[in-house]
């Protein structure tokens, strides 16, 4: 019983990591552009990187977001399906 409780909390955890890897990539990616533009011209203003991050980061949620929605459907139907061994 203990390993079917380890194994969904694997199963959970590895998932939240799937979905939040493509914003949190993008995000760092165009932290980096940012960083790097910053250093070129010498422009040292903080919010200059706040409005192309945010912006990626919703696009970047708005592409993926039916294959997320999808594998979080995905993983709540197999918890349910398997809901009589959480009660045993």
């Amino acid at each position: 019983m203990e390993q079917f409780y380890i194994k969904v909390t694997t199963e959970a955890l590895m998932l939240i990591l799937i979905l939040s890897a493509p914003p949190l990539l993008v995000s760092m990616m165009v932290g980096l552009l940012i960083s790097l533009f910053q250093a070129t011209t010498q422009i040292q203003e903080q919010t200059l990187t706040f409005v192309p991050k945010i912006t990626a980061v919703f696009l970047t949620i708005a592409i993926t977001g039916y294959w997320m929605m999808g594998q979080m459907i995905k993983f709540t139907i197999a918890l349910f399906m398997n809901f009589p061994q959480f009660v045993n």
